[in-house]
């Protein structure tokens, strides 16, 4: 999970966590890079707009590296569906999210049924 918003790191991490995922976080693409060089998720949660290294260029560093990690865009940019098809993202979820809603989107990726989340 990549997201410099700290309530938004806690809180998603102990839902996660809750649900039985380990979870990995970092506050920007930076630190995230690091840990994926650590060991490779299964899947990764990435705000878009970050301090130090974005979610674009995380994106891109992973694909300069080869690495194909799915990644499950969280923004609360209007156009999160664009952002989430820029990079690549298998599916999106926009902030403020309902609970419910992103594990449904976290464990539709993980069994390979998508991930696409948008709230009204």
């Amino acid at each position: 999970m990549v997201d410099d918003d700290p309530s938004v790191l806690a809180m998603v991490t102990e839902i996660l966590q809750f649900e039985g995922y380990n979870i990995q976080t970092a506050t920007n693409g930076a630190e995230a890079l690091a840990k994926v060089d650590q060991a490779l998720p299964a899947l990764v949660l990435l705000d878009m707009r970050m301090p130090v290294l974005s979610g674009w260029d995380f994106a891109r560093s992973l694909k300069e590296r080869d690495i194909h990690l799915p990644i499950l865009v969280m923004t609360a940019a209007h156009d999160a569906y664009k952002w989430a098809q820029e990079i690549g993202a298998s599916g999106f979820v926009a902030k403020p999210f309902h609970l419910p809603d992103l594990l449904d989107a976290v464990e539709a990726i993980l069994t390979g049924e998508g991930g696409t989340t948008q709230n009204d």
